[in-house]
C-alpha cells in the first residue's frame, strides 16, 4: 500500500503539506486576492483609474479557485485533479475562507492524486472523485476550521490591543521569521485574520526581515540583492542562514524593536493582506495606505518603520556582529541569476 501511495505522488510530510502547500496557496492568494486589492487601492484613488477598482475586485471574489488550483499544482497534481481543484478551492472559499480553501484543495488532490489514471473511464472518475471530495471537505470541516482561525486571530488583536508592548515584539518577530522560513506569513495572516495594529506589527516585523537583510548584505550583494532582498524576498537568505544562523539576528533584533513602536508609538494599523508581506512588491506599505489613509504622518511612519528603520538597526547589529568575527564577509552572498 505505502509503495502504491508513493508512486502515485503521494508524499505525506511536513515539507509537503506545510512548506510547500503554503507556499503554493501564498501564490494562488498574491495572483488574485493580494494583487486585486492593491489595483482596487489604486483604482479608489482617482476616478479615472475607476475601471481598476472593478478589474481589483474580480480577481478578489476569485482567490478561492485561484487557492485551490495554486495548491495543486504545488502538489504536482495531475491534469484532471489540477482542473477539479479550482473548484474544490472555490467551495473551500466559500464555506471556509482562505483555511478551507486551502484545505479542501490539499485532501482533494492528494485522494484524485490516487485514484488518478486507475480506471478506463479517468475522465469521469478522476474529477467525480476530486471534487466530491473536496467540496466534502468543505462541508464537514471547512466552517469549523474558519471559524477556529477567526477565533484565535481575534485573540491575537485583542491581546495586541490590551499588551501593545509585548504582543508587538512577539507578532512582529514571529511574522517576520515566518516570512524568512521557507513557509508562508502571508498565507499564515490570511488564516487567522490577522488586522488592526497586530498586522501593523507583523508588517514590520517582515518589513525588518527583507529591508534588514538588504541593508546588512549591501556589501556582498549589491544593488542588485537590494533590490532581490528588500522588495522581492528575504526567503533568499535561507541557504546562508543553514551556513551561519548569527546573520539571522540582526534583522530579528529590528523586528523586535520595531513591532512595539508600531503597536505603542505609531499606532500602525494594517489588513491581512499586508500583514504578511512586509515590503514585497510593496505590498505591506501599499496596505497601509489602503488602511489608514494617506495623510503625511502615515506615509512618515511607513518611511521609518518599514525602510529606514529596519536599514539602520539591522546595519547596526550586522557590524557589531562583523566586528566580533560572528560574521565574515560573503555570509550573506545570494545566487543570482
Amino acid at each position: 500500500m505505502k509503495t502504491f501511495i508513493y508512486r502515485k505522488g503521494v508524499r505525506p510530510s511536513v515539507q509537503s503539506y506545510v512548506i510547500d502547500a503554503l507556499s503554493y496557496m501564498a501564490l494562488g492568494l498574491f495572483a488574485s486576492l493580494i494583487i486585486g486589492l492593491i489595483m482596487q487601492t489604486i483604482g479608489d484613488a482617482h476616478p479615472s483609474l475607476s475601471f481598476l477598482s472593478s478589474m481589483g475586485s474580480t480577481a478578489m471574489g476569485l482567490y478561492g479557485p485561484a487557492i485551490g488550483v495554486a495548491v495543486a499544482y504545488g502538489l504536482k497534481a495531475p491534469r484532471l485533479v489540477l482542473f477539479a481543484a479550482v473548484v474544490c478551492g472555490s467551495a473551500g472559499a466559500e464555506l471556509g475562507g482562505p483555511a478551507g480553501s486551502f484545505l479542501a484543495a490539499l485532501i482533494s488532490t492528494e485522494v484524485g492524486k490516487l485514484v488518478s489514471q486507475e480506471t478506463k473511464v479517468d475522465i469521469i472518475v478522476t474529477p467525480l472523485v476530486t471534487i466530491f471530495t473536496g467540496i466534502g471537505t468543505a462541508m464537514l470541516i471547512g466552517p469549523a476550521i474558519s471559524g477556529g482561525l477567526s477565533r484565535f486571530g481575534s485573540f491575537i488583536q485583542w491581546a495586541t490591543m490590551q499588551q501593545p508592548l509585548m504582543m508587538g515584539v512577539v507578532i512582529a518577530v514571529f511574522m517576520g521569521l515566518a516570512l524568512t522560513a521557507p513557509i508562508s506569513s502571508a498565507a499564515i495572516a490570511f488564516m487567522i485574520g490577522l488586522d488592526g495594529i497586530a498586522a501593523g506589527a507583523a508588517t514590520a516585523g517582515c518589513a525588518a526581515q527583507m529591508i534588514g537583510f538588504a541593508v546588512s548584505s549591501f556589501r556582498e550583494n549589491r544593488w542588485s540583492g537590494l533590490v532581490a532582498l528588500g522588495i522581492g524576498t528575504s526567503m533568499l537568505q535561507i541557504a546562508n542562514i543553514v551556513k551561519n544562523p548569527w546573520i539571522l539576528l540582526p534583522p530579528t533584533l529590528a523586528a523586535a524593536i520595531l513591532g512595539p513602536m508600531a503597536t505603542v508609538i505609531l499606532q500602525m494599523e494594517n489588513n491581512p493582506a499586508g500583514a504578511g508581506m512586509g515590503t514585497s512588491g510593496l505590498v505591506g506599505p501599499l496596505m497601509t495606505l489602503h488602511t489608514m489613509g494617506t495623510d503625511f504622518s502615515v506615509f512618515f511612519s511607513i518611511i521609518v518603520l518599514h525602510f529606514i528603520g529596519p536599514g539602520v538597526l539591522s546595519l547596526i547589529f550586522s557590524e557589531l556582529l562583523r566586528k566580533s568575527g560572528r560574521i565574515s564577509f560573503g555570509d550573506m552572498k545570494i545566487e543570482q541569476s
